[in-house]
């Protein structure tokens, strides 16, 4: 079963092939073998050599040294040293000195270049003077990480360079009630993240006072991370932190650090408002890295519209891991989804069963909505190195220090430039060489890069989008905030010029009241901050509770719940599947049950747009590109039973779930009906070209924004009502917007001629994954007209400004 894609005589073979090479992974240890023939042996067995569309070599490049700033303490030094640290690289020393001047900063160098060293030994500087104050408490500092996995992997770095004076502790949602007093009284280091801040420490901020009245830094790592609505809610966050602070006498100084982006002082000025020096020159040490592009092959089956299937890259990763596995080859998988983690971990297992049944154990998958329990655990057997192989979704891209890995496979375009090289760079953190793979998912925008790799080598990583100013976001923070302290007058600056007529705004809804004193009040008895989800989630996550037993599996986003854990949908949790029974959307759970059925499950929606307002219209020749506000409203209507190994669909199941509605910022176009004709377009051809043009124009928008095709939506009308026009949209997937679509306007003739080039370069003859066919639509991918649209995309693109 786990080898029912080899050809017949080819089974014995892999067998003797793994066996020989389990038999040499004493003698022969991964680190020894070059990436470049790591990379050969995966693409010339079991006939691969076709997959590989481009290989790229990035050498490797001896690092720079510099002094120790004079303001890093002894303590630290010796730390450091005892480390392997005996001087810090260049980029560091500059960070630490910007720091110990009192300048916010951020560090923005590659992967595994020591950026956590360059703010920690400022950071535990202060803490280990303050030690010494006489008031006994002295300084204190806030680590802020976007994951629970990156906080508990820097509290164990600060363990390493400063001694137990320096008390650092967790403090987030894992953490013991009882404990949480201890962190607020004693701690002098608090590693926690926005959610926690948010909900917890800044509402409660008079139980903090003394701690906040002593923070001298604030560290915000991967503050790359912070974009789109969930960017624009942490500015906010840390704007109110600013203003808590100030009220007890403080001014924290704000450490940021980053993976390679395109202007990171002005991004990260956007986020906290403040202004921020930027260290961009990376002066440490890299191994050579060889990164390949890699196509799965197309197969036999037959899709949706009988398109041609290509093999899928979940597949294709386990077949990969698998074999890297048997090499001893220490190997992390990032894959789009949770669901797809637990697929290659599982195929994975499977495989390898069948040549050793030791090594199944050696291979897990790691995901979010894992309890803390199981978190915990498989972070220690991959520090220990007890796990050769681990599938993940992007919570182990983040700066979490996974020393000695050897290779990264990327089972699918991860959205940004920026993110591809924070994953690859998990890899050769040791030193050593590494090797990464880019595993082509059967998708528009990954099919584009496989065989354009100058969009990927030869561009510059994006800028990050965040919107402080959405007043989808302020609104709520102003409120939370005058929950916090009453909002004066002088407080307007710090939020933005859109503060003062949201103010006016919320005293009209009865949300705050103006005293005559001229500061605005918190008018309720609930808490503020309890309405603002800063993970744009839109509710509480739905628990996904086994019906038998009352055992919580873990949890799911309330916006992804309707399309995911509905009545009868397939959830997979560690390599087990379950069948959903029930989804109580009060109650906020989805009761499972454990099954095995033969299919997997796909949901199926109805979305409408209507435009409420237009911001920017450009013509082009005859057509017009716009950019503005519109309502979506969207509901999932029903859901597609489909077998495991072929994708064919054995059944539909309507459901009865409640619309939802959003209000969000949108991009779009629309041609006139002598366009149509000048492009010989047919009224029946038209919806179809409509359709495939605006599938293709989402999946390859994250080329052009810092974005992936899950955080937006479309759709494509024959004839619009608010536009009397034929219009193809495009919107952000969240409410207010999160800078996606206007990114989308500002670089429509690139990123639409790009679109055109993706639809008209693909191999099928009538449209299929690889350019117009999209894993999202609702309506089942049809209609679809790939030849039509490369026309209408021509039309409309010849009046490009």
């Amino acid at each position: 079963m786990a080898f029912n894609h080899l050809r017949p005589g080819q089974h014995d073979a892999l067998r003797r092939f793994c066996v020989t090479t389990v038999t040499h992974w004493v003698l022969m240890p991964p680190s020894s073998r070059p990436p470049a023939a790591v990379l050969e042996r995966l693409s010339t067995i079991r006939g691969r050599q076709d997959r590989l569309t481009h290989t790229e070599h990035l050498p490797a490049r001896p690092g720079s040294h510099a002094d120790w700033p004079s303001g890093i303490r002894t303590e630290v030094v010796e730390a450091a040293a005892a480390l392997g640290m005996e001087r810090p690289w260049t980029h560091q020393a500059r960070a630490m000195e910007l720091a110990l001047a009192g300048r916010s900063t951020v560090i923005a160098t590659g992967t595994a270049s020591g950026k956590s060293l360059g703010y920690l030994a400022p950071v535990l500087s202060a803490l280990l003077d303050g030690t010494e104050a006489p008031n006994g408490r002295g300084a204190t500092a806030l680590y802020l990480a976007p994951t629970k996995a990156l906080a508990a992997d820097q509290r164990r770095r600060a363990a390493e360079l400063a001694p137990p004076r320096v008390r650092a502790a967790l403090y987030d949602g894992d953490t013991p009630v009882e404990e949480r007093e201890w962190v607020r009284q004693y701690a002098s280091y608090v590693l926690t993240n926005p959610d926690m801040l948010h909900r917890s420490v800044l509402p409660a901020h008079t139980r903090w006072a003394a701690f906040l009245k002593a923070l001298r830094y604030v560290v915000v790592d991967e503050c790359h991370t912070y974009r789109g609505v969930f960017g624009s809610h942490v500015a906010q966050v840390l704007r109110r932190l600013r203003r808590i602070c100030a009220r007890y006498g403080a001014e924290p100084v704000f450490l940021l650090a980053s993976a390679t982006s395109a202007e990171p002082g002005a991004s990260a000025s956007r986020l906290t408002g403040l202004p921020v020096a930027e260290v961009t020159d990376d002066a440490s040490p890299r191994g050579d890295l060889v990164f390949a592009l890699w196509e799965p092959p197309l197969t036999e089956l037959v899709g949706e519209q009988g398109a041609p299937v290509r093999r899928t890259a979940t597949a294709e990763a386990a077949d990969l891991l698998t074999d890297l596995v048997t090499e001893a080859t220490r190997t992390v998988v990032f894959v789009r989804s949770r669901r797809g983690a637990e697929v290659v971990a599982l195929q994975t297992q499977e495989r390898l069963a069948e040549i050793d049944r030791r090594l199944p154990g050696r291979v897990a998958a790691y995901r979010g909505g894992y309890l803390a329990e199981e978190r915990r655990a498989l972070e220690r057997d991959l520090h220990s190195g007890r796990l050769l192989g681990v599938a993940s979704t992007s919570a182990l891209e983040l700066g979490m220090d996974v020393s000695g890995l050897d290779a990264v496979l990327l089972a699918g375009y991860p959205g940004t430039r920026a993110s591809l090289w924070q994953q690859a760079g998990r890899a050769g953190r040791a030193g050593q060489g590494a090797l990464a793979v880019l595993i082509a998912r059967d998708d528009p925008l990954d099919t584009y890069l496989v065989h354009h790799p100058e969009a990927l080598f030869q561009r510059p990583v994006e800028s990050t989008v965040l919107d402080p100013d959405n007043p989808h976001v302020l609104a709520p923070h102003l409120c939370a905030a005058a929950a916090e302290l009453p909002l004066g007058p002088a407080d307007l600056e710090l939020f933005g010029p859109s503060a003062e007529p949201l103010l006016h705004q919320l005293e009209r809804r009865g949300l705050l009241r103006r005293r005559a004193g001229g500061a605005w009040y918190w008018t309720r008895r609930e808490r503020a901050a309890d309405a603002v989800d800063i993970r744009g989630g839109g509710g509480a996550p739905v628990q996904i509770v086994e019906a038998d037993t009352g055992r919580l599996l873990g949890t799911v986003d309330a916006a992804a719940s309707h399309a995911t854990v509905h009545t009868g949908a397939v959830h997979l949790h560690q390599g087990r599947s379950y069948l959903v029974r029930d989804l109580d959307l009060e109650g906020s759970v989805a009761l499972v049950e454990e099954a095995n059925p033969p299919y997997t499950t796909v949901a199926r929606d109805t979305t409408a747009i209507t435009v409420l307002g237009t911001d920017t219209t450009v013509k082009w020749g005859d057509a017009l590109l716009t950019y503005g506000s519109v309502e979506v409203v969207n509901q999932v209507v029903s859901f597609l039973r489909r077998k495991i190994a072929t994708g064919e669909v054995l059944g539909e199941t309507r459901l009865d779930l409640p619309p939802r509605t959003l209000r969000t910022r949108a991009v779009w176009w629309s041609v006139t009906e002598d366009q149509l004709i000048e492009a010989d377009i047919t009224p029946e051809q038209l919806p179809g070209a409509a359709h495939a043009a605006e599938h293709a124009s989402i999946g390859l928008l994250p080329l052009f924004a810092t974005c992936d095709r899950w955080d937006i939506g479309g759709v494509s009308v024959p004839l619009h009502p608010d536009t009397g026009l034929p219009t193809v949209f495009v919107y952000d997937g969240h409410s207010g917007g999160a800078g996606f679509a206007e990114r989308g306007f500002q670089r429509a003739g690139e990123w639409l001629t790009a679109t055109r080039e993706a639809i008209a370069a693909c191999e099928c003859e009538r449209g299929c994954p690889s350019c117009i066919q999209s894993p999202k639509c609702g309506n089942g991918n049809d209609p679809l007209d790939k030849a039509a649209a490369v026309r209408l995309l021509d039309v409309l693109l010849a009046g490009a400004v």
